[in-house]
Formats: C-alpha cells, sequence, structure tokens
C-alpha cells in the first residue's frame, strides 16, 4: 500500500518540487545513515508527507547540505533533515520489514524473503525504540491476515485496521495534537486501504487473491459508490488536517491531501470501464 500518499507535481511550482524532493532525499540520507546503504532501496515517497506534517507542527532544528549520492552519482542534489526524517527511516523499515514477510507468507516471493533477512536487525533495532509503533504494526497486520484467511468482507473493518497503524505513526508522542493527528492519520489510512483494493480489484478476482471490496463488486457497485467513499473518508483527514496549527509548506501538503492522494483512482476507473462502467465481478 506505498505509492498513493504522493504530490501532483503538475500542480506545484518550481520551488515546491525542490523543497518536496529535498526531505525525500533527506529521509533517504537517514535510512541510509542509520541502517546502511542498501535500505534506501524500501524509500517511496508516502513518508515524506509524514515528515511534511511533523516538521511543520513540532518545528525542529532543520539541516540543508548538498551532496551526491549512489542513486544520483552524477548531480549534486539537495536534502533537509532533522528528528522526523530520522524517525520516518525507522517506520519505512518497520513498515518495509513486515512488507517483505507478507510477500513470502503470501505468495513465497524469494525478494520477500531477502528483505525480511537483510532488514531482521534493523527491524528489531528500531522496535526497541518504538515498541508501541511496533505493537500496532504487528497487531493490525495480523487482523488483517486473519481476515484474508477467512475471507471476510468487512472493508470497514480491514480499512480500519491500516488507519490504526497510520494513527500510531502520525502520534509521534503524547501531547495536544495527539488526537487531531491520530485521527487525521486514521481516516488517511482507511482511504489508502480502500483505493488500494480498488486499484488491485480486477486483477485480485482474476487470480482468486482476497479483496474485501469482492462482495460490492458482486452487488454491481461502481466507481462512483468507491469515488463517494473516498471522499467521504479524505474528507474527514481534511476535518483533523485543516485544525492543525500547520503553517510551513502547507500548500505542499495541501496538494497532496487534496489532489495528490487521488492521482491512483484512474487506475481502479479504467479496470471499471472495461467492465462496462461497473466494478468487476469474479465470475
Amino acid at each position: 500500500m506505498f505509492g498513493y500518499v504522493i504530490a501532483n507535481r503538475e500542480a506545484m511550482t518550481e520551488e515546491q518540487r525542490s523543497r518536496y524532493k529535498a526531505y525525500y532525499c533527506g529521509i533517504c540520507r537517514s535510512l541510509c545513515k542509520n541502517h546502511g546503504i542498501l535500505k534506501s532501496s524500501l524509500l517511496s515517497y508516502d513518508m515524506a508527507f509524514l515528515v511534511l506534517v511533523l516538521s511543520s507542527l513540532y518545528e525542529p532544528e532543520t539541516g540543508e547540505g548538498t551532496e551526491r549520492c549512489l542513486p544520483h552519482p552524477i548531480h549534486p542534489h539537495t536534502y533537509l533533515e532533522n528528528t522526523f526524517t530520522d524517525y520516518a527511516a525507522d517506520m519505512t523499515v518497520l513498515l518495509g520489514y513486515h512488507k517483505a514477510l507478507d510477500d513470502w507468507n503470501d505468495e513465497k516471493s524469494l525478494g520477500g524473503a531477502a528483505v525480511s533477512t537483510m532488514l531482521k536487525t534493523a527491524y528489531e533495532r528500531t522496535s526497541e525504540r518504538y515498541p508501541r509503533q511496533r505493537e500496532a504494526v504487528e497487531k493490525a497486520l495480523a487482523e488483517l491476515s486473519e481476515m484474508e484467511k477467512q475471507n471476510l468482507q468487512d472493508p470497514d473493518r480491514a480499512a480500519k485496521c491500516f488507519g490504526g497503524i497510520m494513527r500510531e505513526l502520525f502520534v509521534y508522542k503524547e501531547d495536544n495534537w495527539q488526537k487531531l493527528l491520530g485521527d487525521m492519520a486514521d481516516s488517511l489510512g482507511r482511504f489508502i486501504y480502500i483505493l488500494d483494493a480498488f486499484v488491485d480489484l480486477k486483477g485480485d478476482l482474476k487470480h482468486g487473491r482476497y479483496n474485501p471490496l469482492s462482495d460490492m463488486s458482486r452487488r454491481g457497485a461502481t466507481d462512483r459508490d468507491i469515488h463517494d467513499v473516498l471522499q467521504m473518508l479524505i474528507g474527514e483527514c481534511a476535518l483533523s488536517f485543516e485544525k492543525l496549527p500547520l503553517v510551513e509548506n502547507i500548500d505542499i501538503m495541501r496538494n497532496i491531501l487534496y489532489s495528490g492522494v487521488w492521482t491512483k483512482f484512474p487506475l481502479g476507473v479504467r479496470n471499471t470501464k472495461e467492465n462496462g462502467g461497473e466494478m468487476p465481478d469474479d465470475k
């Protein structure tokens, strides 16, 4: 479920694109510095939103620099790093380890087995620093796994599991902001889960894989029905987001929440268009 909390770059200024990328490079640098250069392969832009929100809210001292790196050895690039790029790197390891395990358990992916082995030490180290987050991830993923085994068609319950993971990741510490942060992240997580299921639905039905939207497809639900659900969830997310005292990089964050998160929706719509405008069934 990576690759959904991203910016709509076409709607950004050059300055916004540069700053957005600088935080991404900061997370990459933190991954290499704290966990080894190979761990940078786990990186996605999703965690940049986490850094943007927490940095704007708590205003930590942020360092800026320019360097060349292994993926981009020719042209130097700017990076921004602070406490939260380190935190995002740790959460990347936490999630990446479980994704690799899931790939191995579900599909017997040799790549998943290799990545989980590579991450094991870093995962154990991160788990010691963030036991609350680790426990939340393990508990939610275990519940999702059990739902998949039983083929339980309860998208609300499944989405709530992923929302719980996002809540614990965004609540960096217990303070006056934890409820708003948690509510925002919970709704965002549920949005991501439903959108991911929508995008994957046709392939999952074709290959007999679990998808919480399967029953809805059999009942003739359309992409408009899914859009309405997603609109409600991202609306709930936005209500909490706009109550947070965020100033720095607010335009980038709004781009992500109000435009960027929707960029993958057409992939699901294209699948339904191939089935006469309705969600694909499993016949």
